[in-house]
């Protein structure tokens, strides 16, 4: 098989067999495809597209070029939970308890943030004591004994999708459906679990800024989960502005335990209970999704989320006095406080904007090797909506460094819009695709 005749029958719009497909990534993975050539058919197929059935078989590739996960010796309905990446999005940290605590084993692989958009293996890692990096043997024993675990993605799980990202990066082919639908869905269907719930964000704060790209990537994704014998749904969910109160690692893991207790910001709330829900019903722990919400709601005012969650924590090496005693995380020098010039309705909040700011104060990366510090962020006292009266606080800013606060400081300031009337409402869920 000669690749150049690959990169010539897509340039000229023909169909990819799936042997061709399996040989691309196969010998590229292997190093046996030059940069130069993998580069021309990325951008050939940037330009003229994959159909699902190539997609799918893309993904299939990707997912096989590592290490699959097998999760069989595992009991029950394993359902695994991904989000396209938001700004304080700590829905994981709520949900994986929730549906724990209702029999659903949940075994979860994540990875780190970048950019404005958190990660969660970064926000579990602000646990004094909390071990990511486990064996897929301790991984195993740990959502056997304890109903859930939440790791670090192994470098060996879909090996081609790192290479080809980082491909992708420097070629300006990253934003393409079937390439994209590719890189994520490999990496879940390696991971092993039998069903997938996916969040998919929409809004300023989203990689998908508009509610039609959204749409078209959760049914691609649902598309080709169902066509690799998966359970599967995609949530639709609003990311104009960040959800909960907190972004930042320590920050954010604070506002899930809350949220655990019941007394949590209403939209993390709100989302919690009905993706958790959604993923006790597909898990087979409830006859319908409405029976689901139930028993997740049930979880949190009975306490057996938390406690589940403080077992999670336990068996992983970490403190579970955290969810008493906030002292223990780790704790920010500098506090810098943004009040309101004046009064009427925050008419908007960028999400994005936050998320940047957020970075700068330390609490994200630029580069995928930068550290951070997991006691930055920023804490929203006013969201979209929200009245105002002069002087009122609007947020706070946490560093270690007064420079960042200041500068994180500066462009949380931009992402407020002050106006006399309120803003019209957004859903916090658009649709659920399944």
């Amino acid at each position: 098989m000669q690749f150049k005749d690959i990169i010539e029958k897509k340039r000229d719009g023909g169909k990819l067999s799936r042997e061709e497909i399996e040989y691309f990534i196969s010998a590229y993975t292997a190093g046996d495809i030059p940069d130069y050539q993998a580069s021309a058919l990325l951008m050939a197929v940037y330009f003229e597209g994959l159909d699902r059935e190539e997609t799918f078989y893309l993904t299939d590739a990707m997912k096989r070029s590592g290490d699959v996960a097998d999760l069989s010796a595992i009991p029950g309905i394993k359902v695994d939970k991904h989000s396209t990446g938001g700004v304080g999005d700590k829905t994981t940290l709520v949900v994986a308890p929730l549906c724990a605590a209702c029999g659903v084993p949940v075994a979860k692989m994540s990875g780190r943030g970048l950019g404005f958009t958190g990660g969660t293996v970064d926000k579990m890692e602000a646990i004094p004591g909390f071990r990511t990096a486990l064996g897929q043997q301790e991984f195993e024993e740990i959502v056997r004994s304890v109903g859930m675990s939440v790791i670090g993605q192994s470098a060996h799980i879909a090996a081609a999708d790192k290479k080809l990202y980082a491909l992708r990066d420097v070629t300006a082919t990253v934003e393409n459906i079937g390439l994209i639908t590719s890189s994520i869905m490999s990496k879940k269907l390696a991971s092993g679990s039998d069903a997938i719930v996916l969040d998919v964000k929409t809004g300023r704060g989203a990689f998908m800024k508009t509610l039609e790209d959204a749409r078209q990537l959760a049914e691609w994704m649902v598309d080709i989960g169902k066509r690799s014998g998966k359970k599967m749904a995609a949530f639709i969910t609003d990311m104009e502005q960040p959800l909960g109160n907190g972004v930042g690692n320590s920050i954010e893991v604070m506002e899930a335990i809350d949220t655990l207790k019941g007394r949590g910001p209403a939209d993390i709330t709100e989302l919690s209970r009905q993706l958790a829900g959604y993923m006790i019903y597909i898990g087979g722990q409830a006859s319908s999704f409405e029976e689901g919400i139930e028993k997740a709601e049930r979880s949190i005012k009975d306490g057996s989320g938390l406690r589940q969650f403080r077992a999670f924590v336990e068996a992983q090496g970490g403190d579970p006095a955290i969810t008493e005693d906030p002292s223990l995380f780790p704790q920010a020098s500098v506090v810098l406080e943004l009040k309101a010039n004046g009064g009427g309705y925050v008419s908007a909040l960028d999400a994005e904007t936050v998320g940047k700011a957020s970075q700068l104060s330390g609490a994200g990366r630029a580069k995928k090797e930068d550290p951070v510090d997991l006691a930055a962020g920023i804490i929203l006292g006013k969201k979209a909506g929200d009245p105002v009266k002069e002087g009122d606080l609007l947020a706070r800013v946490y560093a270690n460094d007064e420079g960042k606060a200041k500068a994180a400081l500066e462009v949380l300031e931009s992402a407020y819009v002050i106006g006399a009337e309120p803003p019209e409402t957004r859903p916090l869920i658009f649709e659920i695709i399944e």
